[in-house]
């Protein structure tokens, strides 16, 4: 108040002698919780940066996070800051937790965790009984409940302060990985718990959970995969399905009206992604919206957004929480409290917050269902009418885009390959997906404002794969290293160990000019980044596996440690960029879309991040591949990073039009936070790069006015 007031004379005194006016103070405010609030809406109050002033934006401070591999560049950070009281919360490069001075940029703390292996961290969450403030920290298998002044663990907390999240998700035959990647959600005083597991038939339960904040008692589960007797339970077959299958996980992150009390969580695909012979119906709870009453885990209604998914098309980010205008059932316009899911494929499914009733109709469209032998897809899938979608739905020869390179053997690939509509099954034959594995909308979620427009970054490049026969084998079975590689890395890094083009699957051939034996033994335990870890294989087959990778394997097999029942593995996630590394389809490869969830009609659609070489050549903006969300502003600015270029930007919300960008110190795949400390706005982004063949990073960059 005092601030204030001093400000208003300041005013009053520069008013009358006609100076420039000062900016004025901004009230402080928190950025409480991951992507902002419980609604997930990316959107701030805050107003002091505007769309007039936003050119001035300045370096307020740089905090070097350490962990970075500058060498080989696989690290990364996917972590939404968190602000409370002035004290900013984060992770870093090396999947650290720390604390800062959130108007400095000073380290109050940081953890020195050993076992955290195989997590790119995307934040923690935030929790308080008013006396005691606990942050919650997802790293390698655990759930750690840190003293939020100190960092220090809770002692009274689960283990010694941590929970080993695999515990209660165990199934016969699954591995061991599993990790909280995504914070958490906060309901009184329960922790609401996903978790990410592997994505191979040999996957834990995706079972959803919540403990007690103060203890790590668990509270209630809701199973994803029903047991006998509960709802869901006749759509696996051959039954009882939790003992042979796994995911249907809650990865992706959840959002939350504690008024209503009702925890809106999206899940994942069944495990194997692309193969559910082994799991033939519907397969109810994978790749929902579901809709639970926080207190209990009671489910309230869901809607299944893909039937029996054999495309890896879960949804990729929370929902948000908006209010709507729609017409009632009396013709009428009413305000609707609804909830929005935005998926892969670039629809948006809008419900009825409270009901579950669907804002804009969704029809029940045939689909092919010619898949491989044992393969049974379902007949029909969900297809929204309405909103507009925010990516093209198809890939032909005609989307070559007109600068690629070796056009006409491009094309003929095309036209011999499995391309042109949704829900095509995978077969033998090349298979295209567009938008593509990854999306469409991705993990960086979309924003939403108090007038009901959703702004939602995307990507628009094909993605090519198909299924191969493997042989299967029961635990015990003798495998060489090359059976081994195949049956366990070939899925991500190729049956060629080439990787795929951008870089997301790193190349293994002469992986041995690049690590020793050694790190790739600790690798192979601990895993790194996005990579899980492969503890689960016994010490003969990592040797195995070392050896053939360093092409030492000799004739002798090895006993394999689990079974592999499934009879094909997909040839991988591969992005489709040209001889010249550019995407093959039509430009924009990357896009930021306004849509009004009032109508559902599109404000407008602009290129997200360019290529420089092509911009110097006269090519208009192409956008970009790209990872990361979006912040928007009362004051209408829309903040996002998230481009390959390594730019930050500010967008006009009425218009799509930059009005302010900036070089980072690494791209930033992440979203950004807004905060204001001392009457003054910040706005964040962490800047690990590591992704698409960008250098690696460890720098959280604040911006604020002079």
């Amino acid at each position: 108040m005092q601030r204030l007031i001093l400000w208003l004379l300041i005013l009053a005194v520069m008013l009358s002698a006609g100076l420039q006016l000062p900016i004025p103070p901004a009230p402080d405010t928190d950025w409480f919780e991951y992507n902002g609030d419980g609604a997930r809406s990316h959107y701030s109050t805050l107003a002091q940066i505007t769309p007039d002033n936003v050119t001035q934006l300045r370096v307020a401070w740089t905090y070097a996070s350490g962990g970075a591999d500058t060498v080989q560049n696989r690290t990364q950070m996917q972590c939404n800051p968190i602000v409370v009281g002035g004290v900013l919360y984060g992770v870093s490069a090396g999947t650290q937790a720390f604390a800062l001075d959130a108007a400095t940029g000073r380290e109050l703390w940081k953890t020195a965790l050993s076992d955290n292996g195989g997590t790119t961290s995307r934040g923690v969450t935030y929790w308080t009984d008013g006396q005691n403030a606990r942050i919650f920290f997802g790293a390698g298998k655990w759930l750690y409940a840190l003293d939020a002044r100190t960092g220090e663990p809770i002692a009274g907390f689960g283990e010694q302060g941590r929970i080993n999240l695999r515990i209660g998700l165990e199934r016969p035959g699954a591995d061991e990985y599993v990790v909280s990647n995504t914070p958490n959600t906060i309901y009184k005083n329960l922790l609401i718990v996903g978790a990410r597991v592997a994505e191979s038939e040999t996957a834990l339960l995706g079972d959803i959970r919540a403990f007690d904040t103060r203890t790590g008692k668990l509270v209630w589960t809701f199973r994803t995969i029903p047991q006998p007797g509960e709802t869901g339970y006749d759509t696996w077959s051959p039954r009882p399905g939790r003992q042979y299958v796994g995911g249907a996980n809650a990865w992706a992150g959840m959002a939350i009206d504690r008024q209503r009390g009702i925890v809106y969580i999206p899940t994942g695909s069944a495990a194997y992604d692309f193969y559910g012979g082994n799991r033939r119906g519907t397969n109810l709870f994978a790749n929902c919206l579901l809709a639970l009453d926080a207190q209990t885990g009671k489910r309230l209604w869901h809607f299944q957004l893909v039937h029996h998914d054999i495309w890896d098309r879960d949804p990729p980010a929370p929902p948000n929480l908006l209010t709507v205008t729609h017409k009632g059932p009396d013709g009428r316009p009413r305000r609707v409290d609804a909830v929005a899911q935005i998926t892969k494929q670039g629809y948006v499914f809008v419900f009825d917050r409270v009901t579950g009733k669907p804002l804009f109709p969704i029809e029940e469209r045939s689909v092919p269902t010619d898949g491989v032998a044992g393969e049974q897809p379902n007949p029909t899938q969900p297809i929204p009418i309405g909103p507009d979608y925010f990516t093209r739905q198809s890939f032909t020869e005609k989307e070559l885009n007109s600068f690629v390179a070796n056009r006409d053997s491009l094309a003929d690939v095309i036209r011999q390959a499995r391309t042109g509509r949704a829900y095509l099954p995978i077969t033998q034959t090349l298979t295209l997906f567009y938008p593509g594995t990854d999306g469409g909308g991705q993990w960086g979620g979309a924003a939403v404002d108090p007038n009901g427009v959703l702004y939602v970054p995307a990507k628009e490049i094909p993605v090519y794969t198909s299924l191969v026969e493997r042989r299967t084998a029961s635990a015990g079975t003798a495998l060489t290293g090359t059976q081994l590689y195949n049956l366990r890395c070939a899925a991500c890094h190729g049956t060629d160990r080439r990787g795929n083009h951008d870089g997301s699957y790193p190349s293994l051939v002469a992986i041995d000019k690049r690590l020793s034996v050694d790190q790739v033994r600790q690798i192979l335990q601990k895993g790194r980044s996005m990579m899980p870890s492969f503890a689960h294989l016994s010490a003969a087959e990592h040797k195995a596996l070392i050896d053939f990778l360093f092409q030492n394997e000799s004739a002798q097999s090895v006993v394999s440690s689990q079974a592999t029942t499934v009879p094909y593995q997909h040839t991988g996630y591969n992005r489709w960029y040209d001889a010249n590394g550019y995407p093959v389809s039509t430009p924009p490869w990357g896009t930021l879309t306004a849509i009004d969830l009032n109508t559902g009609k599109r404000q407008w659609q602009v290129p997200l991040g360019h290529y420089p070489e092509l911009t110097a050549r006269g090519v208009p903006p192409t956008g970009t591949d790209n990872y990361g969300g979006p912040l928007v502003t009362a004051s209408r600015l829309l903040f996002i990073a998230a481009s390959r270029d390594e730019q930050f930007r500010a967008f006009d919300t009425q218009t799509g039009k930059v009005l302010w960008q900036t070089s980072l110190p690494a791209a930033g795949y992440a979203s950004p936070s807004t905060y204001a400390v001392g009457g003054k706005q910040y706005v964040v982004i962490a800047c690990g790069g590591g992704k698409l063949k960008t250098k690696s990073g460890d720098k959280y960059v604040a911006f604020a006015l002079p």
